[in-house]
């Protein structure tokens, strides 16, 4: 069996997540770009990776990872030697999930409804898994309060995927600009493996648009 990484992406996309864990990871992969204008992401060659047609993908080896807290969770554990997550039978473990599923979760339920404008009245509130934007915010603000980092004293996937999640929320006002948000974004996108990774999905975007028309 190959235990090459293949990573199916477009720049544009969530996808950006998962190479900056790739590049965290700092293993070899392969990427397949999968352009929206053709609906490469619909072709049946991709439809056998995910179904439901949409990307991140990750193929490694024999094993198919879709959704981007999964694919950071899984890297995390397929390669340890890279620490992006607490040692198996860590109580940090616990801590660790929580904040890595509350960004898959409620921040971008939250987010969601919000971009939808959509206003959950207070007594159907325990319907939906977010509560409220207030609640996602305050509680997220609580737990990076004096802190560097969300679990321990080290950085780990959950920091990565929800700093990527504020920081483009952030940028596109669907989130509201905190101090101790921007302060945390601002440590993370420091780190030369996002940096390489931004760097790699800008230059696909720019490549894609000097082509002619």
């Amino acid at each position: 069996m190959s235990d090459e990484i293949v990573f199916y992406t477009n720049p544009m996309s969530r996808g950006r997540i998962v190479r900056w864990m790739l590049e965290e990871v700092g293993q070899p992969y392969r990427t397949v770009v999968l352009d929206w204008a053709t609906n490469a992401n619909k072709s049946p060659e991709y439809l056998a990776v995910n179904p439901m047609g949409k990307v991140p993908a990750v193929v490694h080896g024999d094993t198919v990872v879709t959704e981007c807290a999964a694919i950071c969770a899984y890297l995390a554990d397929a390669f340890p030697d890279a620490k992006l997550a607490p040692p198996h039978g860590s109580k940090l473990r616990g801590p660790y999930y929580r904040w890595l599923f509350f960004g898959a979760g409620p921040i971008e339920q939250a987010v969601a409804f919000g971009a939808m404008k959509i206003d959950v009245p207070e007594e159907q509130r325990a319907m939906v898994g977010f509560g409220s934007m207030s609640d996602v915010l305050d509680t997220l603000e609580g737990a990076l309060e004096g802190r560097e980092y969300l679990v321990g004293d080290s950085f780990t996937a959950a920091d990565l995927y929800i700093a990527a999640h504020l920081s483009w929320g952030m940028d596109f006002g669907t989130i509201e600009k905190r101090p101790v948000y921007q302060a945390y974004v601002a440590r993370l996108l420091a780190r030369p493996a996002e940096k390489r990774a931004s760097e790699i999905d800008d230059g696909l975007i720019a490549a894609a648009q000097a082509q002619p028309a």
